[in-house]
C-alpha cells in the first residue's frame, strides 16, 4: 500500500488488479442490473449509486477498498460521490481531455471560491477551490475487463500537481507529453487524483464496460455545504 501511495504522490494515478474477486463482480452486476434498468443512463452513467445500491453502498467502507484509499487521505477519509459509468454499442462516447474540477453537492450555497454552479443528470455540482480538489482521490472499480479497445481511461501523469488548468494550457500538455492507457481487468482498480488530466475513447468492442466510479474525501466543504452522498453520523448515505 506505501508503493500504491507513493505512485499516486508523483504521477497522480496507480492500477491495482484484483482488487474483488469473480464472485464479488458477478454479485455486483447482477444487484447493479435492475438499477440500470429503471434508472436509465445519461451519457453512459447512473448517479447517487450508493443511495440506490445497498452492495454499492458497503463496497465504499469495505476493508478492501479502504486500505487503498486510506493510506492517500487517511483514515478519516469517507465517500462522497458514486456513479456507474457502462460504456455498450448503445451507449457509447468519448471524452476529451480534462480534469475532474467539480463536485457533487447536496444544495446550493453561495460560497466564496466555489463556482461555477452546474446540474448533472439533475444533481447539483459545483467547481470548489483546488485545495479541495486536492484532498480528494477517486476508486473506478472494472466490472468488466478494460483494454485499450474497451474505452481504458489514457491519463497524462504527474499533471494533477498542476492546480486547476486553463484550455490552453490542458492543450500544451497534451501535445508535449505521452499519455499512459489504464487497462484494467474485471475486478481491478485505477485510483486516480481528480485533478490528474484524463481522456478516453469510444469502446471498440462487443459488450460492457462497467465501472463503479467512487469519490472520497478527506476535507470538509465551506460554508456548511455538505458532500452530495456524505454519510450521516450512522453511516448511512444522506
Amino acid at each position: 500500500m506505501e508503493t500504491i501511495a507513493k505512485q499516486i504522490s508523483t504521477n497522480g494515478f496507480a492500477i491495482v488488479e484484483g482488487v474483488l474477486s469473480h464472485e464479488s463482480v458477478s454479485i455486483l452486476i447482477e444487484a447493479l442490473s435492475p438499477i440500470q434498468d429503471k434508472a436509465g443512463q445519461v451519457s453512459g452513467g447512473v448517479r447517487n449509486l450508493m443511495a440506490l445500491s445497498k452492495e454499492v453502498s458497503a463496497l465504499a467502507v469495505d476493508p478492501r477498498i479502504r486500505k487503498l484509499v486510506e493510506p492517500v487521505l487517511g483514515r478519516d477519509c469517507f465517500p462522497v460521490r458514486s456513479i456507474l459509468f457502462d460504456k455498450t454499442p448503445d451507449t457509447n462516447w468519448k471524452i476529451p481531455w480534462h480534469q475532474d474540477v467539480t463536485i457533487a453537492v447536496q444544495k446550493r450555497v453561495d460560497c466564496e471560491d466555489y463556482g461555477p454552479w452546474s446540474v448533472k443528470a439533475g444533481v447539483l455540482h459545483v467547481q470548489p477551490p483546488a485545495s479541495i480538489s486536492e484532498k480528494m482521490l477517486s476508486v473506478r472499480l472494472h466490472l468488466d475487463d478494460c483494454p485499450a479497445e474497451n474505452g481504458a481511461l489514457r491519463v497524462l501523469p504527474a499533471t494533477h500537481t498542476l492546480g486547476k488548468l486553463r484550455h490552453a494550457d490542458t492543450d500544451a500538455l497534451v501535445a508535449s507529453r505521452s499519455p499512459v492507457v489504464c487497462e484494467v481487468r474485471a475486478g481491478g482498480a485505477l485510483l486516480m487524483r481528480p485533478l490528474l488530466l484524463h481522456a478516453s475513447s469510444e469502446s471498440t468492442m462487443l459488450g460492457h464496460r462497467q465501472v463503479v466510479h467512487i469519490d472520497f474525501a478527506a476535507v470538509d466543504l465551506a460554508c456548511g455545504m455538505r458532500w452530495s452522498e456524505q454519510p450521516s453520523a450512522d453511516g448511512s448515505i444522506e
